[in-house]
């Protein structure tokens, strides 16, 4: 069942030493700011604690991974500091997964677009089902996925993310997305998905956990300018967010 909570929901349970974070929006599972924020302090808190080995991310429902940024929330940007800190939030948190001393493995069951891309891009492992369709509608709206672009050119390649964001109307598929490296595994249902997800967590958990860190370490070298990078990213957007083209667009699909 989903949530009907207007800031979203985030839990997290943790068994034999893997980490499930869920997390939920009424509206297709997109993140507003206090739903980031409670993101990132949780991959903080996580990448700290002891008796935890591997993070699983996943959200709630069957059709949308997640939605990416809060249509409510950046039609309610009224100047470039909001913008720049909205943003900031998805910056925040690709840089919290980053450096996270855990493996983080990417339960996509369903379609990812923008921000939700991003995210699953800045996953260490993603399992996905057939329905996980991707999409960068940013140019759609006047703005550009500036922010989540490292991430996504780190795992995918820049003619990749070149594609996806000029091609800003168009849905890639499940299979394009495995064949570009984003997901490693593809399934024809969300059981099948879910059994191959414990069976991987379970086996990663009981690895060595040095040998885990390091490899994280290895997997996410040269990005330690990310910190600064993707805040300066997040201005950029917050600055075009607030431009006339965004807000007349903004606009137009709000009375859709």
């Amino acid at each position: 069942m989903s949530t009907t909570r207007i800031q979203g929901s985030l839990f997290t349970n943790i068994q034999q030493k893997v980490a499930t974070i869920e997390f939920g929006h009424p509206a297709s599972n997109s993140f507003p700011s206090e739903l980031l924020a409670r993101l990132t302090n949780e991959l903080n808190s996580l990448s700290k604690n002891n008796e935890v080995a591997v993070i699983i991310l996943k959200s709630e429902g069957e059709k949308t991974f997640c939605a990416g940024a809060s249509f409510d929330e950046l039609i309610a940007i009224k100047n470039l500091e909001e913008g720049k800190q909205f943003f900031s939030g998805f910056a925040n948190v690709i840089n919290a997964m980053r450096t996270c001393g855990k493996i983080i493995i990417g339960r996509v069951q369903g379609k990812a677009v923008g921000g939700g891309l991003g995210l699953a891009a800045a996953c260490d492992y993603v399992l996905a089902t057939e329905f996980a369709s991707i999409k960068l509608s940013e140019f759609t709206i006047g703005i550009g996925p500036f922010v989540i672009a490292p991430a996504i050119e780190r795992k995918m390649g820049i003619a990749v993310l070149s594609e996806l964001t000029l091609d800003a109307t168009s849905w890639k598929n499940a299979y394009w997305a495995k064949e570009k490296g984003l997901y490693a595994q593809v399934f024809e249902t969300t059981k099948e998905l879910d059994i191959e997800l414990e069976l991987l967590a379970l086996k990663l958990a009981s690895y060595n956990p040095e040998a885990l860190a390091t490899m994280k370490k290895i997997l996410w070298e040269n990005t330690q300018h990310w910190d600064d990078l993707l805040i300066q990213r997040a201005s950029i957007t917050g600055e075009l967010v607030m431009s006339e083209f965004t807000k007349n667009a903004l606009a137009n699909f709000s009375t859709k």
